[in-house]
């Protein structure tokens, strides 16, 4: 095992899983699962040989809760009487006295009665990791002071257990319970439950929640980050909202900088306005502009000045330049940047199935876990389910899961991808529900579909509802982001509108450090300890990707936003490194949901490269334009002008230019007429 020495003690304890930690689990209703998550993870650390007591478990009589609660020690609860009645309340004392190294502190909004060492059970749990126990708890989204009132509002009650925020911001890992909110509301059938939009408004709040409180560890050139800086060039108003656009387009958190004397208040306004945060900005000289300190993979400025000194400065970061003006009228688009339109359409048709996706950060989140526990909830509420393609690798905990799930065989020896998913037994059997695992899953080449997606976009069409598996790192358009964290490719993609085609996104949301933990003791299929730790399973790249994930989901289910990019153009060269470049702003326009050209400026005569471009051009749906020319940037300008471009992407200068001899090219543009800008750094 490769472990990274250096820091203080308690960095190294806790990134080998020793430190004391305060995990609490979110959840946005009753019902949402947080007391078994909270019981299986206990006995998963129980079964690794940590000390584990239940301080405080309510299970409400749950006969499988309690089976799970009796393979745990518990802490005998403290009798308490007020009057004439006697309850029992969680003893802090007696945990103290056992030392354990976690404990289960269940409900943590609630208020202890007179007499107790603390007034809530949440101060328990601050309380005992400063003793050096790590803690894991539950709470609702609803008793946040943040989010009481809004909630109070939606489900039309009274909330009277209320926890600070703060609480949240101290934890060490806050992590999302989340549930479909149709599945919540038959769960909980035989109870008083909220009607699914308003349990949609809180599962919404939740996420967000988890999102802000969501900081990861990594480089800050790796940061998922835009950072715009205010400089007053232009409409700041109009700036900020075509920045922070462009950061939701591409998952990106949106943070903004004051550049010069500015008006704070006003600044900060807009900022909120657009769900941003104004932070701080240190050793940044907007005269020789240097972005090593930027906790951003992206910077954006407004046309103007230091736009100009930037552009003409190497690369370190890819940089937006934006036109600050005023909004141009919304241009008209059609579905026709999508390639499951049709697809989305047939969905409305009575008699398609719904398509319900578990989304994790990476393998060894607890995706198919969460999809067999589904299925056993439809097959006990009386629903066809059958599993058509689970895979378990091996793991005794997942086999375990399956029960007696009936399994369809898959495809005979001597077809193509033998050992695979069988539609024609599937469709045969024709179930209500079907479980497929592992969307991204791609084909050989001698087999009719080249993606797993498209074999269950047929099953969907014949009317069966499918649940499946996703990790975010499999989404085509963020494959650069993934790539910008990790330093690797990932080979297997699916679209992103897969997940607008979906009915429902539901997040498996895990710790870093409990991923670390399943990779060392072999619970992680697909990759070999030692590499994967000081790769994808790095904590700074798992925290990383767990907010894109996040992220994803908020995104998902949100409305489908026009965003302020009309077309995108891309200057390219008789290079092979561009074909690259062409495959990277696919993937960008893809997210913006916008029409891309690509723009070839040449003299006389067609290389075997230039064709090489061409056919890269046509292989991502891109429009293809050659200009013959001497001036390149002003033709470049003026072919995108032609073609509706509001946005010219350009691979920024790698070195220094040698002055008086050369000026970047990205700076010709800007000089040339061009307003906007995408800049992109060299990998």
């Amino acid at each position: 095992m490769n472990v990274r020495f250096g820091g203080s003690a308690a960095t190294l304890l806790d990134e080998l899983g020793l430190a004391p930690r305060l995990t609490v689990y979110l959840a946005f209703a009753p019902g949402a699962g947080k007391t078994r998550r909270l019981l299986e993870d206990a006995l998963s650390l129980q079964r690794d040989g940590k000390r584990v007591v239940l301080g405080w478990i309510a299970t409400k009589g749950r006969p499988e809760l309690d089976a799970l609660a009796a393979l745990l020690p518990r802490v005998p609860p403290r009798k308490v009487k007020i009057e004439s009645a006697v309850s029992e309340e969680f003893d802090f004392d007696a945990t103290l006295a056992l030392r354990p190294q976690y404990v289960v502190l269940d409900d943590l909004a609630h208020a202890n009665a007179p007499g107790s060492k603390h007034t809530k059970r949440w101060e328990d749990a601050l309380a005992l990791r400063g003793a050096g126990i790590g803690v894991a708890g539950a709470l609702n989204v609803e008793n946040l002071d943040s989010v009481a009132t809004a909630a109070e509002d939606s489900i039309g009650r009274a909330v009277r257990e209320i926890v600070p925020t703060e609480f949240l911001r101290a934890a060490d890992h806050v992590i999302a319970m989340d549930v479909a909110p149709e599945q919540l509301e038959a769960r909980l059938r035989s109870e008083a439950c909220l009607p699914p939009q308003k349990l949609r408004f809180l599962r919404e709040m939740m996420l967000r929640i988890v999102n802000e409180l969501s900081v990861s560890g990594v480089l800050p050139r790796k940061a998922s980050t835009l950072i715009a800086l205010a400089t007053g060039d232009g409409d700041l108003k109009t700036f900020l909202q075509k920045a922070a656009s462009f950061s939701e387009a591409l998952d990106l958190a949106f943070d903004v900088a004051l550049v010069g004397e500015r008006d704070v208040d006003a600044l900060a306004a807009l900022t909120r306005d657009v769900d941003g945060r104004v932070v701080p900005i240190e050793s940044f000289d907007p005269k020789r502009p240097r972005f090593g300190a930027l906790r951003a993979s992206l910077v954006s400025v407004p046309f103007g000045p230091l736009a100009r000194r930037i552009a003409t400065s190497p690369a370190e970061r890819d940089v937006l330049i934006v036109d600050p003006t005023p909004f141009a009228e919304a241009p008209d688009r059609s579905m026709s940047f999508s390639r499951y339109a049709q697809t989305a359409a047939d969905r409305m048709r009575i008699g398609y199935g719904k398509l319900t996706i578990y989304l994790g950060a990476v393998p060894g989140s607890g995706k198919t876990h969460a999809m067999l526990e589904r299925a056993k909830q439809l097959r006990e509420a009386g629903v066809d389910v059958v599993g058509a393609l689970i895979e378990t690798h091996a793991l005794p905990e997942t086999e375990a899961k399956l029960g007696d799930l009936e399994i369809l065989p898959r495809r005979a020896a001597g077809r193509p991808e033998a050992g695979e998913l069988d539609l024609e037994v599937l469709l045969k059997r024709r179930p209500a529900v079907v479980l497929i695992d592992d969307l991204a899953h791609t084909y050989g080449a001698d087999t009719d579909q080249a993606k797993r997606f498209d074999l269950v976009l047929q099953v969907l069409r014949a009317g069966i509802s499918v649940l499946t598996t996703l990790d975010v790192q499999n989404l085509e358009g963020l494959n650069d982001a993934v790539y910008r964290l990790t330093g690797q490719r990932v080979g297997e993609t699916v679209p992103d509108d897969i997940l607008e085609i979906a009915d429902e996104v539901v997040l498996i949301d895990t710790t870093p450090e409990t991923l670390r933990e399943r990779l060392r003791a072999g619970k992680i299929r697909r990759f070999a300890s030692d590499s994967a730790l000081a790769n994808v399973y790095r904590t700074e790249n798992l925290s990383a990707l767990r907010e894109l994930a996040l992220r994803e989901v908020v995104h998902a289910r949100g409305e489908r936003k026009h965003w302020p990019f009309a077309r995108l153009a891309l200057g390219v060269k008789a290079r092979e490194r561009d074909i690259g470049l062409i495959e990277r702003c696919a993937r960008i326009a893809q997210r913006l949901e916008v029409d891309f050209t690509v723009v070839h400026v040449a003299g006389p005569g067609v290389s075997a490269l230039t064709t090489a471009l061409e056919e890269a051009s046509r292989r991502v749906r891109a429009r293809w334009r050659t200009v013959a020319a001497k001036d390149f940037a002003t033709a470049l300008v003026a072919a995108a002008q032609e073609e509706g471009a509001t946005t010219i992407a350009v691979e920024g200068t790698r070195h220094k230019p040698l002055w008086p001899l050369g000026v970047p090219f990205a700076r010709r543009l800007l000089d040339a007429g061009a307003r906007q800008l995408l800049i992109l750094a060299a990998d």
